[in-house]
């Protein structure tokens, strides 16, 4: 009898991508835990901001995760896109947990400068050690993927853990070196303020997605000007540029070609510099001759040949 072994197929970016997630939310709630149990015993607010943050990246991770699980779905008759779309939402919702998570840290902060209170700093230094170790392994195991938005949210996350353990030991290190206890509430509010910073260009970036902003890496014009230059184009219109998930690209386009032109030759030469060019592959092109009229918005009819390039 004879066996014919197969090769595992090679993981996709996605599959690796959720793998690395699901690691990192272990090692984040595992941490969690100690850094509660650690900011409660030492009286440090950073330590237990830390921790709190920790625990709302115990649930970013987790929804970052499920989102990559439903983004991975295939389109469906009701999702003719497919379901990319998940993962830029939960960007924008972890965005926005950030931004609130922050804000009780600062107020918490603030309280506190009017009467820092004492601080076990050797249980506070040991415990922020553990936790930059951890962060930081978690935060190299993600850096790879920060391109994508849905992971660039989780990175994030953990970039706030990370920056959290090492204010948390430079805090300790000035209270004992100094007895600055105003020091643990002012690395709160200086991590709070980097992590306010890169959420909210995270929150703008997953809005230009979910409003059909173009690519920030393209540049409609200079597509426009592109196809225009292709023998026998005489017109340009309706170009849309915007993609699903924040990654590949997608185009749609309306080409004004003259009465000597053949419609494959310049769908090919369209395609082509869409592709080489540009790295843009999903391209849907109408191709219409000079003469040809379209009935516009309202019901008007718009000469394609008159429309401006």
């Amino acid at each position: 009898m004879h066996v014919e072994i197969r090769p595992r197929p090679a993981a996709t970016p996605a599959h690796a991508r959720a793998r690395r997630l699901t690691w990192v939310l272990a090692l984040t709630v595992a941490y969690m835990l100690a850094e509660v149990a650690g900011g409660v015993a030492s009286n440090s607010l950073a330590l237990l901001a830390d921790a709190g943050h920790m625990a709302t990246d115990a649930l970013a991770l987790s929804l970052a995760a499920f989102a990559g699980w439903v983004a991975r779905r295939p389109p469906d008759a009701g999702r003719t896109f497919g379901y990319q779309r998940a993962e830029i939402l939960a960007a924008l919702a972890n965005g926005a947990i950030l931004v609130l998570v922050c804000g009780f840290i600062f107020w918490e902060a603030f309280r506190r400068f009017g009467a820092p209170p004492e601080v076990r700093t050797g249980l506070m230094a040991a415990v922020a050690a553990g936790g930059l170790a951890v962060n930081g392994v978690a935060a190299w195991m993600l850096h790879e993927h920060v391109h994508e938005l849905n992971a660039r949210a989780a990175f994030l996350h953990v970039l706030g853990d990370l920056l959290g353990s090492i204010g948390t030991l430079l805090a300790a290190g000035a209270i004992v070196a100094f007895g600055w206890r105003w020091a643990d509430p002012l690395a709160s509010v200086l991590i709070g303020l980097v992590i306010v910073y890169s959420s909210i260009r995270l929150v703008l970036a997953s809005i230009h997605v979910l409003m059909e902003g173009a690519p920030a890496h393209l540049d409609g014009e200079d597509i426009r000007r592109s196809l225009l230059a292709l023998r026998g184009v005489v017109g340009v219109h309706d170009l849309h540029l915007w993609s699903l998930g924040g990654r590949a690209p997608l185009l749609t386009a309306h080409l004004v070609i003259d009465h000597s032109a053949r419609a494959h030759d310049v769908l090919r030469a369209a395609t082509h510099e869409l592709a080489t060019r540009y790295g843009v592959g999903h391209v849907t092109i109408q191709i219409e001759p000079p003469d040809f009229n379209i009935v516009g918005i309202g019901g008007a009819a718009v000469d394609a040949s008159k429309t401006s390039p």
